[in-house]
């Protein structure tokens, strides 16, 4: 459910990326990257589709060979092939202008090209090779990401703007140059796409850093000097909680203040993690603010001397497992699902007072307490439960919650009930 304290989002363009809008007032995005070799396309095709499914809502995959620009319109159509309609980025260094003049069928099929004006080209080159690909945009109606990393700074321009600081009488400390040189690099590069033709509603920007203080400095004052539509992320996050909490201290706090349109958690996969995670990790960040909502949440106590059992936590994770395992079909059939809540406590302190307040709750006893477990449905309850089948049971509550709540039928007793609240009178079964 959308937070009633609403957040005043920055102003920015609309820009179409395939049939995903981004900025001027549509939900923030959540886009995902293949670590697949693009050329791989049966590898690639399989890791976007399980993205997509998880919930990514646009996928960046790399382009940086012949073999990889060769494949990328065969991905497109197998994706197609299995109704995924995911919108792909092609993720350019160095080579891009060559790729993209060489395979039009890679320009085509992508529906969004990120530039890094950092490694399009040194020199005099830098210039015609950034207007290649921006000339390609334009052929193909194809909206572009100015995306300036803090490793790949445009040297030429740091050196340039290091000599003229240092003849200034006050003279910027090296990290507040460093920092106004990535956002020059974005809006002078996006100001050179709009003088070769681009549409400003084809452009998107980052500029993106590993430091959660200095990423924070960087996007207000960017946001505060163009109207672009602002993809966040913080670059090379990290592994495990330490990337988590990077990007979610870093995120959070922009997302608040109503900076950014599309985000990405830029994790380090552990050996054996899915790729997917990060798409998991995005979409919390913005379910947890109330900003948006992915797949119902499951509440659930911490545990304390109470909760010697584990059962609690094991159900919990089964629960919350499940619900996200579930929702690729439940968008499909049960509109509105992912605002539903779920709670499953350990004890009797607070176990049914958090149990009420959720759609759907479970207090399961604590150590010492009588072996029930009472379920509440809307803050009612209505049956409990014991024995060796407490899990398997209120997992079929909550499938049953779903079934009658969120179908068309389910939808419209909740609209008639609600109606008949407001004017207390009563309610006829539907």
């Amino acid at each position: 459910m959308e937070s009633q304290a609403k957040i005043q989002r920055r102003n920015s363009h609309r820009v179409m990326v395939g049939n995903v809008p981004v900025g001027g007032g549509a939900p923030v995005v959540v886009q995902s990257m293949t670590n697949t070799d693009t050329a791989d396309a049966e590898s690639t095709v399989q890791q976007v589709y399980a993205l997509w499914q998880a919930g990514s809502e646009v996928v960046r995959i790399t382009v940086n060979s012949p073999e990889a620009a060769a494949q990328v319109g065969n991905i497109r159509q197998a994706l197609d092939a299995l109704g995924c309609d995911v919108p792909l980025v092609g993720d350019f260094h160095y080579n891009g202008h060559k790729l993209l003049a060489q395979y039009p069928d890679c320009a085509r099929a992508l529906a969004k090209y990120r530039i890094n004006p950092g490694n399009v080209g040194k020199g005099s080159k830098r210039d015609e090779q950034f207007a290649s690909m921006i000339e390609t945009a334009i052929r193909f109606d194809k909206p572009v990401r100015i995306g300036v990393n803090w490793g790949s700074l445009d040297q030429d321009k740091l050196a340039r703007m290091m000599d003229e600081n240092a003849r200034l009488a006050e003279p910027l400390p090296s990290d507040a140059l460093m920092r106004e040189a990535l956002i020059q690099s974005a809006l002078e590069s996006a100001a050179q796409a709009e003088a070769l033709g681009l549409p400003g509603d084809h452009i998107i920007i980052s500029c993106k850093v590993s430091i959660v203080q200095d990423l924070l400095t960087v996007y207000r004052d960017l946001a505060a000097r163009c109207d672009y539509p602002l993809h966040l992320g913080l670059t090379e996050a990290g592994m495990g909680s330490k990337g988590i909490v990077a990007s979610t201290a870093a995120l959070a706090l922009l997302l608040q203040e109503g900076i950014g349109d599309t985000i990405r958690v830029s994790l380090t996969p552990e050996p054996d993690e899915p790729r997917t995670k990060e798409v998991v990790v995005a979409q919390e960040i913005l379910q947890t603010m109330g900003i948006r909502s992915f797949t119902p949440l499951v509440t659930a106590c911490p545990g304390c001397g109470r909760t010697t059992s584990t059962f609690f936590q094991e159900l919990a994770q089964k629960i919350q497992r499940y619900l996200r395992e579930q929702m690729p079909e439940w968008r499909k059939q049960y509109p509105g699902v992912e605002s539903m809540s779920v709670a499953v406590m350990g004890c009797v302190v607070n176990g049914p007072g958090e149990s009420k307040l959720a759609n759907i709750g479970i207090s399961l006893p604590g150590t010492g307490e009588v072996p029930v477990a009472p379920v509440f449905v809307d803050g009612e309850k209505t049956v409990t439960l014991k024995g060796d089948a407490i899990a398997e049971e209120f997992q079929a509550i909550v499938e049953d919650y779903v079934r009658k709540n969120y179908s068309a039928g389910g939808k419209l007793r909740q609209e008639y009930k609600a109606v008949g609240e407001a004017r207390t009178i009563p309610i006829r079964a539907v």
